[in-house]
This record gives structure tokens, sequence and C-alpha cells, in this order.
């Protein structure tokens, strides 16, 4: 079995990211491909209708930073007062079961991934213009102005990092920015190293002596 892909995936709130991913998933699965968003661990509180191990792995103060101390994440940060963090043996787990892995998480976490696994693909989302990145900030009907005006500028720094990834989409259509990051997920897949891998035996058949079986010759008389 070949070893699943990892790809970080990073966008300002508001970019989309959330909803690309989720739908990307089982649009993956329709071409054979297997992905799974890792579970993050966090030490926030659950929200109404989160579920531990589903949404989060939810962990207390002590317990995220004993964790660091054995090394146990991928890597790991502070976002909005809160820690979160990925879990290295849970990404290596599903990595060699042929999982591609998704990373939701910053451009800090994005950095910490690089360093310690350069392979990593990264792909980041923005929006196609900042009136419709507060248009959907707005549309959230949750935030205060303040929240909503801090988000802004956070935003602001979360795209200046753009240029540390691998790929760069634009979320103004939605099925054509999942048509896209679909693409990236597959390109991995069709390179030759990988294919021979899954169709090794194929290629070996039609490389074999007499697999031609004379189709193709011409029907005509030679020449004389």
């Amino acid at each position: 079995m070949s070893q699943g892909s990892l790809f970080i995936v990073s966008a300002p709130s508001g970019g989309g990211k959330t909803s690309l991913t989720r739908a990307l998933v089982p649009a993956l699965a329709g071409h054979g491909v297997t992905a799974t968003i890792s579970v993050s661990f966090t030490t926030r509180a659950p929200r109404p209708g989160e579920t531990d191990g589903v949404h989060y792995h939810f962990i207390d103060e002590a317990g995220f930073v004993d964790k660091i101390g054995r090394g146990d994440f991928l890597e790991h940060a502070h976002v909005f007062g809160r820690r979160y963090g990925t879990g290295l043996s849970e990404t290596r787990a599903l990595l060699d079961a042929g999982h591609d892995v998704i990373l939701d998480i910053d451009w800090q976490g994005a950095r910490q991934v690089k360093r310690e696994w350069p392979q990593a693909i990264g792909i980041f989302i923005v929006p196609p213009s900042v009136a419709e990145l507060e248009r959907r900030l707005r549309g959230r009907s949750q935030d205060s102005e303040d929240v909503i005006a801090e988000r802004m500028r956070e935003a602001h720094e979360e795209i200046s990092h753009h240029a540390e990834y691998d790929y760069l989409i634009v979320n103004e259509n939605f099925e054509q920015a999942l048509a896209e990051m679909a693409a990236i997920f597959l390109e991995p897949r069709l390179r030759s190293q990988r294919q021979l891998a899954r169709h090794g035996e194929l290629v070996a058949q039609l490389l074999a002596p007499g697999a031609s079986g004379g189709a193709g010759q011409s029907a005509a008389a030679p020449v004389k």
C-alpha cells in the first residue's frame, strides 16, 4: 500500500477553508482517494453540537503542556488565546494506512510542519476581495463590530504569508475552487512512481514479449 500524502490548508477567517475541505473529502472519494481531515487537540471548551474526537480532541492546559513535553505534536500554536495542536502519532498512522491527511491549520502551524515534514504540500485559500471577506464575516451574524475589525486585521496578517505555500486558490466560485483543490490532491497520485506502485503488474504485462499479439500490424501485403 502506498503511503498517503500530507496536505496543509490555510486561509483567513471567512476564506471558506472549512466548507471546502469538508466538501473535498467526498469529492476525492469519488476518484477512489481516501482523505481524512486531521482532528486537532485544543484547550478551548466544546461549543454546542461539538463532539470530542470528532470536531476536536478536547484537552486541558496541563494535558496539552504534557504532550508538548513528550514531543507528541507535529505542530502546535496559540490562536485566539487557546492552544491547538496536531497529534504526531495520529498523523503518521493515517499516512501509513494510505490516507491523504488534511491539516486545517494557520501559517504558524504550517511553518512548523514544513520544518518537520518538508514534503508536505501547502495550499492557501483567499477570498476574491476585501469587500467579500468582510461580507462573509458579517454574514455569520454572531460577532460584534470590534470582533469583525479584529478578524479583518488578522486576515491581513494571515494572507501576508501566502507565498510560503505551494498553491494559491481564489475562492470566488465554490465549485471551481473545490475542483482546483481536488486536482492538487490527485496530481501526486498520478506521478509515475506512485502509479507504478499500484499498477506495476499491468505495465509489466503490457511490456511482456508477445504482448502486442500482432495487433496493429498492417493487413496490406508487403511491398517487394
